[in-house]
């Protein structure tokens, strides 16, 4: 919750003034006020010489200071202030700093932006960087709702990112009484390729421009069509997005549909001011002078500005962002720390009594897990129209290519090894065998990368097994990131599709004669060992799982800023799950597997992680197994001398055992 405070905090010093700045018609000055925790907004007060009695909060675009857009600092014509414009006409105006766009390398590796890198520990962790923002607005709100009895008139105006924290604080706060949204209101059906911290997970469930506008309603709402911020970024580390101007059509036709969802003329006094075909400068007269009517302002509009002398003791714009970062990321570590309450909290429902009553009481956790988490299509499977080949044979095997259907443009993708000597009425365990980053099925099978994956889904085809070695989605760069961009705003990830797919091989798989369907098990590397925390909990024909070179305190490697391990210092960008922090680390993953079989696999020189988080992860598994369900031998980790790959030693053992397969005799 916001801090409660009682009034803005002037920032001064004894050899500089809070002065920014000063004219015949108002007075700039430095201001800070507490938000969230440790967590404070800065920017200026610009206080009108015959104050009018109304306050408006403006929101710079994330790449303007709040000088800027006050007649400060240059970079904007004088007719695009409208901080400026706003207080010339006696409201009493704050401003407040957003994070930056500036591109930089972070930790001296991936280069993204500084909202990109707010972004990334905060939605792990279930907050965001919008929220952080929109919270310093609306603490500002609450310090102005506290003038003059209670009594007051407050606007929200933004451009660019500003138009958007103007949006989404309008809607939140029925105390704002009038918005103008600028350079920003648009159709959201293409966020994906915009700036990753614009992504908001789940929004299109719901929201739309169109759908924010309505909960704005029926309050005022000026939406002005102009140019917004544009820019392109190709990548580098950070997510590629590129920022184009609202199209004027697509303005009017989101308008048009907020309008129609209202469906009562009287209840939608939204305002559509157009400026040069809607690609003209921001903060028009017209749009202004509206949002001041809308404000109850009955005194003549003045587009004049007055001379305005700057102080001495500018502020040093880097500096005072730094520090906001700072703050915001220390917040994040410090959610980070607490995370682990919030999920034990979380996970309380679950019934240890009994074997039998903890599969009960996880099955709630499995449906949030699968729909709220992972993400769910609501599609059925189309038959499995399987397609294979045989493409290689020796005297000890078989090899498939195979292809099945899954849904209309979704297929799934394998190869399939036969050992043998199967028996016509013989049936034998199955393991999956998944690759990772940018792998191939032909990886797992030796045919490349045999450093990393050792052939293991031949060389356990020479044991005995059958293997099946898929194509997971997670190919192709920005391709596959993309993908998960694209899900993300439906309440989906990458994991949506990967699912499906795996419970489409596992049921085709349980046709074959040769199977056992009661004993299919599934071992990953890397991005493969992600597969093997978020698969096997919800395709539960899996009958245990082998994590290898991934298995971490997951959360800690997304949000941690102290360790060189971490992905915030790195090119995956599309990593960050929504509010893990606050549900599923790797253990409540693992809890979701239990009863079945378990195992980790590392080395001690993987750089994924180090020892000792991924073995603190570990015990938590271990002791929900063995202390809490009393099972013994189901779960377990080898530690090897090495580094990220497929060790297949303890876990060969470990599939031998639970798969009840004879381990081959050793000449």
């Amino acid at each position: 919750s916001r801090v409660a405070f009682n009034d803005l905090e002037v920032i001064g010093s004894t050899t500089t003034g809070p002065v920014q700045g000063s004219s015949a018609a108002f007075e700039a000055i430095k201001i800070r006020w507490p938000v969230i925790r440790n967590i404070h907004g800065v920017g200026l007060m610009l206080k009108p010489t015959k104050p009018n009695g109304k306050y408006v909060i403006a929101v710079p675009d994330a790449d303007h200071t709040p000088e800027m857009i006050s007649g400060l600092a240059p970079g904007l014509a004088v007719s695009q202030q409208y901080a400026r414009h706003l207080a010339e006409n006696g409201f009493t105006v704050l401003v407040p700093t957003l994070i930056s766009r500036e591109y930089a390398a972070r930790n001296g590796r991936a280069k993204m932006t500084s909202r990109e890198f707010l972004y990334r520990s905060s939605f792990i962790l279930g907050r965001h960087l919008i929220g952080y923002e929109v919270q310093k607005i609306l603490a500002l709100v609450d310090w102005c709702s506290s003038r003059n009895n209670d009594d007051v008139s407050i606007g929200v105006i933004g451009w660019g990112e500003g138009g958007l924290l103007t949006l989404y604080s309008t809607a939140l706060d029925e105390r704002i009484d009038a918005a103008c949204v600028s350079g920003y209101f648009n159709s959201r059906q293409t966020m994906w390729s915009e700036p990753i911290s614009r992504n908001v997970y789940a929004l299109l469930d719901q929201f739309g421009d169109a759908e924010l506008a309505t909960l704005i309603a029926p309050r005022k709402l000026v939406i002005e069509a102009a140019a917004g911020p544009e820019f392109e970024l190709a990548g580098g580390g950070g997510a590629p997005a590129k920022l184009a101007s609202p199209a004027l059509g697509m303005v009017q036709a989101e308008m048009a549909r907020a309008i129609e969802l209202i469906d009562t003329p009287d209840l939608s006094p939204f305002n559509l001011i157009i400026t040069k075909d809607g690609q003209g400068d921001f903060g028009s007269q017209n749009s202004l002078k509206q949002f001041a009517k809308d404000l109850g302002q009955t005194a003549d509009w003045s587009a004049e500005s007055v001379e305005l002398r700057r102080s001495d003791n500018q502020i040093d714009a880097k500096q005072r962002e730094a520090a906001q970062m700072r703050e915001i990321d220390q917040h994040n570590q410090w959610l980070l720390s607490e995370s682990h309450f919030v999920r034990k909290d979380f996970m309380n429902k679950l019934d240890t009594s009994s074997v039998a009553a903890y599969e009960k009481s996880a099955e709630w956790y499995r449906d949030y897990f699968r729909e709220e988490t992972i993400g769910h299509f609501e599609l059925d499977f189309l038959p499995q129209n399987a397609r294979s080949r045989l493409i290689e044979k020796n005297d000890k095997w078989s090899r498939y290519e195979v292809v099945l259907d899954v849904f209309d443009d979704v297929i799934a993708y394998g190869l399939l090894t036969l050992p043998t000597g199967i028996e016509a009425d013989e049936q034998r365990p199955v393991v999956v065998c998944q690759h990772g980053l940018e792998g191939r099925p032909q990886d797992v099978i030796g045919e490349q990368s045999h450093q990393y994956y050792s052939g293991f889904a031949t060389a356990l085809a020479e044991r005995g097994f059958i293997t099946f070695a898929p194509q997971n989605l997670y190919i192709f760069t920005d391709r596959f990131r993309t993908l998960q961009r694209k899900s993300y705003p439906l309440r989906k990830t990458l994991f949506s599709t990967i699912v499906p797919q795996h419970q489409q091989i596992v049921n085709w798989l349980k046709t074959l004669d040769q199977v056992d369907s009661k004993r299919i098990a599934f071992y990953g590397l890397s991005y493969g060992g992600k597969s093997a925390m978020r698969i096997p909990p919800l395709v539960t024909d899996y009958c245990l799982s082998i994590c290898s070179a991934d298995f971490n305190e997951w959360v800690f490697k997304n949000a941690t800023t102290q360790y060189n391990f971490s992905y915030m210092w790195t090119g995956e960008y599309e990593i960050f799950e929504w509010n893990l922090g606050g549900t599923f680390n790797y253990a409540e993953m693992a809890f979701l597997i239990a009863p079945r079989p378990f195992m980790v696999e590392r080395g001690h020189f993987d750089g994924v992680g180090e020892d000792h988080w991924v073995g603190y992860e570990f015990a938590r598994v271990q002791h929900m197994y063995q202390a809490k369900l009393k099972l013994k031998d189901t779960t377990e980790i080898e530690w090897f001398d090495g580094p990220h790959k497929i060790n297949g030693v303890g876990t060969y053992r470990f599939l031998h055992k639970h798969l009840d397969w004879p381990e081959p005799q050793i000449k």
